[in-house]
């Protein structure tokens, strides 16, 4: 087996070949502070990682090739993989060269972070691959090219990230914080800029909750939930009966959406959870019963 400075991240060989996993993550807590003058928003944002993984696949190669059987994932250079090998080779000086097949997992504009978690395993693989020995604030910088979450899931667990999301203040006190949870994706995708976009033109939705919610001491809250709402009403309704859902601690749009979560006392209770809605409220739901924080 070989070893990674990353909890959340696992490895393991195959002949020629490493895999790795990537997690998914919730946002806890998303609260927009304002527009900054480089047209980003202020964020105050805190993350945690999920049990819920896609795998990635690094074998060694004559050229860089990128290969998912996942319908709608580009493979070209405009995908957020690719991105981080060039941004690893920009620093490396020469070419990673691998093959790097994805196994999808986390599904697509969920606002779970699969495209960014991604990246970031990418940037980690390489350097352990390639025994490069970066260091993290190193790998940090490269990944602050790519993308508002991705410096994150270099140490995910549960951390503060502020300014556009890039400066990563792990959460101590959070350590072992945990919470069974089920995740409810609709057959849509919301675009993040779309979320941001809406962000002063919002109103909120009559009958819909948007209070702050406390679970053994953290604070739920997410300030992206009204725009995306009023585009997308069905979150909201799908957010308010997961709330009267016996044994749901809170529930909350994740990120930009369109992953509505709902925390729970327990497993059981989750994977019920994930049943009703399917039974409910719609059989075309994605549902995915874990573990948020994973000890």
């Amino acid at each position: 087996m070989l070893g990674i400075d990353s909890a959340a991240l696992f490895v393991y060989n195959e002949g020629m070949s490493s895999t790795y996993k990537a997690p998914a993550k919730i946002n806890l807590s998303l609260r927009v502070k304002g527009k900054r003058e480089d047209g980003f928003h202020e964020v105050d944002i805190l993350m945690a990682a999920l049990d819920l993984c896609d795998e990635l696949e690094f074998h060694n190669s004559r050229t860089t090739t990128l290969l998912c059987d996942t319908p709608g994932l580009p493979l070209d250079e405009t995908n957020l993989v690719m991105r981080a090998v060039r941004a690893f080779e920009k620093v490396y000086g020469r070419k990673a060269k691998q093959r790097i097949t994805i196994t999808k997992r986390i599904p697509m504009q969920a606002g779970l972070g699969g495209g960014s978690s991604d990246a970031a395993t990418t940037l980690l693989a390489l350097n352990e691959v390639l025994g490069t020995n970066f260091s993290t604030e190193e790998l940090r910088e490269m990944a602050a090219e790519l993308g508002s979450d991705v410096a994150y899931f270099l140490t995910p667990g549960i951390c503060r990230c502020t300014g556009k999301g890039e400066l990563v203040t792990p959460m101590p006190a959070l350590a072992e914080w945990t919470s069974p949870i089920v995740l409810l994706k609709p057959s849509f995708g919301v675009s993040t800029p779309t979320a941001y976009r809406l962000l002063e033109s919002a109103k909120p939705l009559p009958g819909i909750p948007y209070e702050p919610q406390k679970v053994d001491g953290v604070v739920l809250e997410n300030h992206l939930e009204k725009p995306v709402f009023s585009k997308y009403p069905y979150l909201g309704l799908l957010k308010r009966w997961a709330l009267q859902q016996e044994g749901v601690r809170a529930a909350m749009m994740s990120g930009s959406g369109s992953t509505i979560f709902a925390l729970t006392h327990t497993r059981e209770q989750a994977q019920a959870l994930a049943q009703a809605a399917k039974e409910q409220v719609d059989a075309t739901l994605t549902t995915f019963c874990g573990t948020v924080n994973p000890q």
